[in-house]
């Protein structure tokens, strides 16, 4: 997955939140990139995060991640 983007797109790494994170944001969990397919919001902030590969991750509102970002152009 390293090096891919859509044509006319670029990649940034970015740091991320409960409320920063987005669908197709890819996060390395275990040495694996997983790319976020859903979002679904969880009570005191919280967020329940699907990747690809139909694992789930809960990140809370004090969790910190660094995710590759696609940044479409324009």
């Amino acid at each position: 997955m390293s090096g891919w983007a859509p044509k006319g797109a670029s990649a940034a790494t970015v740091e991320i939140t409960s409320t920063s994170v987005q669908c197709g944001d890819v996060i390395q969990v275990g040495g694996q990139p997983c790319r976020v397919t859903d979002l679904v919001q969880l009570p005191h902030g919280s967020k329940q995060l699907l990747f690809e590969s139909g694992e789930l991750l809960t990140m809370h509102t004090r969790t910190r991640l660094v995710a590759v970002r696609v940044l479409r152009g324009r």
